[in-house]
């Protein structure tokens, strides 16, 4: 018999651990809005300070990231859910009131901690309460809240910096300029403190993850969860499920017997070590693609392109509005076109894409061509790796070492946001912005070839299902 899922109470729960993505998306790149207020604040003009002051957060991320793995399974989905929607609330008030470049850089860092927590609690969370057929599209919602905290950040940045009225002053500009750099910035950082708010509120009723439950031993309360989700037999048929997968490990003691060592020995198992380097390779993917280079850099690559501070902060507007676009088309589709095609035509393009810019650049051109080219980028980014990435790290690794999994991916990922985020004024400076795009276009193609050799389709599959047909490496290739 087929459930009757009460659709209402699962949307409403991923909804709820998803604003943990939009605080993620709004403290991520808010700071690109910044940039060049706080640069003029704190005095910053080398680019190794620029780097460390745009990268610094993702420390944090690494951070986050890395202990969540490990406490999640210890303590549960929910209690850290809780815990990342405190540490935005807090950090994000106090990096917009730093006193100093190195109380900046620690409130950002923390607020990093909050991110990487967060990208690993809410599409581990989604995957797991979700029924199969709507797992895809509702973990890519996670990705669609990151993308509007993105371009929350955005629009809020364009507000401050741009469209503040200042009455009764003859200079204007001068007068918004001079504001900006004492104060602008400031309230882009501290708005964040408000949905982080709600993301509290909601944490704190959710219920904990059904498949947490059982590991640790409290059945009961798993059945009730499942029951809510999908009625009697659909909470029957999953639990059964959920007991076969993880039957070695239930018990009070499983969960508190997890410790960093134990945890990493499980992942370098060969049983499952070929399924983590696949997920740790696609979060370098969606990292080494070079978008986010765009996000946190794009006042210096509108700049490099002749546009004005006004014009900038527009654009950066648009970007994150094609971004809400095709994030939008994705999460329709990717439950019908599949995880794998996704991902391939987005490497694809990209690359293209990147190529094109870069060849702008090297041209001389200015203006339009480069907004089209880095808009075509972005546009695939958003339809492919960024949400899909996020959706195969939250269901192809098994559910007795889920936790530690995502937290090593999750981590490779912002390990190499923040190689990527550090060296691009580097990079700029040394090879020129136009190699730098072409370096990026060959990484996407690299990982074209990469997601046709090895990334299975998981599409329309429960997790318990996959955790059987990709349970070794040798497995991964063979449903492609």
């Amino acid at each position: 018999m087929t459930p009757r899922y009460n659709l209402g109470y699962v949307w409403t729960i991923s909804l709820v651990a998803a604003m943990g993505g939009l605080l993620f998306g709004y403290d991520w790149v808010v700071i690109g809005g910044a940039k060049p207020f706080f640069e003029k604040s704190f005095g910053l003009t080398t680019a190794a300070s620029i780097g460390w002051a745009n990268s610094c957060a993702l420390v944090g991320c690494l951070a986050g990231s890395l202990v969540t793995g490990a406490l999640c399974d210890r303590f549960g989905r929910k209690r850290l859910l809780v815990a990342s929607a405190l540490l935005f609330a807090g950090s994000s008030v106090l990096t917009g009131w730093a006193g100093s470049f190195g109380a900046f850089v620690a409130w950002r860092i923390t607020g990093g901690t909050a991110i990487g927590m967060a990208s690993t609690l809410s599409p581990m969370y989604i995957a797991e309460v979700a029924p199969p057929h709507l797992r895809g599209r509702l973990v890519a919602v996670n990705q669609l809240t990151i993308v509007i905290g993105i371009l929350s950040a955005q629009v809020v940045n364009w507000i401050i910096a741009v469209l503040l009225p200042f009455p009764g002053i003859a200079d204007v500009e001068a007068a918004r300029a001079a504001w900006n750099v004492a104060y602008g910035w400031r309230w882009m950082f501290t708005a964040v403190a408000v949905p982080s708010l709600v993301f509290l509120a909601g944490a704190l009723v959710v219920p904990e993850s059904p498949r947490w439950l059982i590991v640790s031993g409290q059945s009961e309360r798993a059945r009730r969860v499942l029951a809510r989700i999908g009625g009697e037999a659909y909470a029957s048929a999953a639990l059964a499920d959920i007991a076969r997968t993880v039957s070695h490990e239930t018990g009070p003691g499983a969960i508190s017997s997890r410790r960093a060592v134990a945890e990493l020995r499980a992942l370098l198992d060969p049983a499952v070590r070929g399924i983590v380097l696949v997920g740790v390779a696609l979060a370098v993917l969606q990292q080494w693609s070079g978008i986010n280079s765009i996000f946190n850099y794009a006042e210096e690559i509108y700049r490099s392109a002749g546009y004005g501070i006004g014009d900038i902060m527009f654009n950066i507007v648009i970007t994150g509005t094609i971004n809400l676009v095709f994030t939008l088309i994705a999460i329709a589709v990717v439950d019908r076109v599949g995880r794998r095609a996704l991902m391939l035509a987005g490497c694809a393009a990209i690359g293209v894409s990147h190529l094109l810019l870069g060849a702008a650049y090297a041209a001389g051109l200015q203006g339009l061509p480069v907004l089209v080219f880095t808009l075509c980028s972005l546009g695939a980014y958003a339809l492919s790796l960024a949400p899909v990435t996020w959706v195969l790290i939250a269901e192809i690794f098994p559910n007795r070492v889920r936790g530690a999994a995502v937290s090593a991916a999750v981590s490779a990922l912002w390990t190499a946001c923040f190689i990527l985020t550090f060296a691009f004024p580097l990079l700029q400076r040394t090879v020129g912005i136009a190699v730098t795009f072409w370096i990026y276009a060959a990484i996407c193609f690299a990982g074209f070839v990469f997601v046709r050799a090895r990334v299975p389709e998981t599409k329309g599959r429960s997790l318990e299902e996959l955790e059987e047909d990709l349970g070794t490496a040798e497995q991964l290739t063979a449903d492609r």
